[in-house]
């Protein structure tokens, strides 16, 4: 959006109308004192000086394009962008894009947001897709409202997987504050190595909602299919968190019969930038669709029968409901979701498949080969593309090793599960060559003595 200044006269008009002489009138309310304060700045640089300096400080910085291999994913996964993505995201039509409450020069935005909805609905095996969220732990977040607003707040237990991302059941935890929910299964003591099965001692006649992962955080990858038709038969809703990938290799979580599919669109076309921002994606079934949080873009035709796209099912939005709203998220991340709509409309249904594949046989080349190494342990046979790798040391200490020698490694796991210190979860996508794996392996070999 473009903002033009106003004119004097225009500025005198706004004035008046609030009843003040001036622009410092309208500061009248803060203290003099406070309204000027001294600050103990540097001398001003020019232009070139603080492009030098910020070049500076950027250069310190280490990245997996050319600085570094890595192994690194829990959530941020680096796999390969096609240039035409951000060709399609610089262009002025989308870049500068405003939310698109007028559908008669929106057009092109609101298209945009309706293929990515499609392709996602695709993707996950719903029925529908909103317009995004801030990221994957929003999105699943939100399951949540939705689960306590189909049920009127009578349900009152959310039960979460414990190998559910750390963060995301955090962020749920923020979420419910004040909701009188009870969130239970993933105690700290909770057992990890069990089958998803296990948490359907917790679901009860009480329980709206349960919550897992597909594959869970430790990569691992479960059928969910009599687990749900297990939780349904107690009456309650399941959300399954996915990733988008995964999804083009295995079983989608609409066909197990999952009431709500969400996760973190970053693996579809957008960079790990340094952790943010993402896109979160919530896909469900029509039957939740009012109760759905975000914004839904639907298709339609204008007064000449030509196609037309439109804001839809905005009322239950805090603009217009507020505190009836089901939840206050009333936007999306449009750019985001653009990219990894371009993403999957250039790879196509093949080209994903293609990726996937290359993250799975990777993956498990690399398991096989950490294996070998005495005093090493992958703990998991059946993963997608991430796989827990017990060692011989504290992770922090086989991170700092691999580090020396140009490699980011995995995700050290005794950060959220304190019985898992010296465990690391290893991701492997379609970025890491033979060679890269081999380098990894011959790396971990020396650590053992070290």
């Amino acid at each position: 959006m473009t903002y033009i200044p106003i004119s004097p006269h225009e500025r005198d008009e706004m004035l008046a109308t609030v009843g003040v002489k001036s622009l410092d009138d309208l500061f009248d309310a803060v203290p003099a004192k406070h309204r000027f304060p001294k600050l103990d700045l540097p001398p001003a640089w020019t232009e070139m000086e603080a492009l030098e300096e910020l070049s500076n400080i950027a250069s310190a910085n280490e990245h997996v394009r050319g600085d570094l291999i890595s192994f690194l994913g829990a959530g941020m996964y680096h796999h390969y962008i096609p240039s035409v993505i951000d060709h399609m995201l610089r262009r002025g039509e989308f870049y500068t894009a405003y939310t698109p409450y007028q559908p008669e020069i929106s057009q092109g935005t609101l298209q945009a947001i309706f293929e990515y909805q499609s392709l996602m609905a695709a993707l996950t095996g719903m029925d529908v897709s909103n317009a995004s969220h801030y990221d994957g732990a929003t999105a699943t977040a939100e399951a949540v409202n939705l689960a306590n607003a189909q049920f009127r707040g009578k349900r009152k237990k959310v039960v979460i997987s414990p190998t559910v991302h750390p963060q995301y059941r955090a962020v749920i935890r923020t979420y419910t504050q004040g909701m009188d929910l009870q969130l239970v299964g993933d105690e700290a003591n909770a057992e990890l190595d069990t089958d998803p099965s296990d948490l359907l001692a917790h679901v009860g006649e009480d329980t709206c909602l349960v919550i897992v992962q597909y594959p869970d955080f430790f990569g691992r990858v479960y059928d969910y299919k009599k687990f749900i038709d297990d939780v349904h038969a107690k009456g309650a809703l399941v959300c399954v968190v996915a990733n988008p990938t995964a999804l083009a290799m295995f079983k989608t979580p609409g066909e197990m019969g999952a009431d709500i599919v969400v996760g973190d669109g970053q693996p579809l076309g957008i960079p790990m930038w340094f952790g943010g921002p993402s896109v979160g994606f919530f896909t469900t079934r029509k039957q939740y669709v009012h109760k759905m949080a975000g914004r839904l873009i639907g298709e339609t035709v204008d007064n000449k029968g030509q196609r037309a796209y439109v804001l839809t099912l905005t009322a239950r939005e805090q603009h217009i409901k507020r505190e009836r709203a089901t939840s206050n998220i009333c936007t999306n991340q449009g750019l985001l979701a653009l990219a990894s709509a371009i993403y999957l409309s250039v790879l196509g249904k093949n080209g994903l498949k293609q990726v996937a594949n290359l993250c799975y046989q990777k993956a498990h080349y690399a398991a096989r080969e950490l294996s070998k190494i005495k005093g090493y342990k992958v703990s998991s046979e059946t993963f997608f593309h991430e796989f827990v790798l017990e060692c011989p040391q504290p992770a922090s200490d086989v991170n700092a090793h691999l580090l020396e020698h140009g490699i980011l490694g995995g995700y050290d796991l005794g950060q959220d599960y304190p019985s898992h210190k010296n465990h690391l979860l290893v991701a492997v996508t379609e970025m890491n060559s033979k060679e890269e794996i081999d380098t990894l392996v011959e790396v971990l070999s020396e650590v053992k003595h070290g």
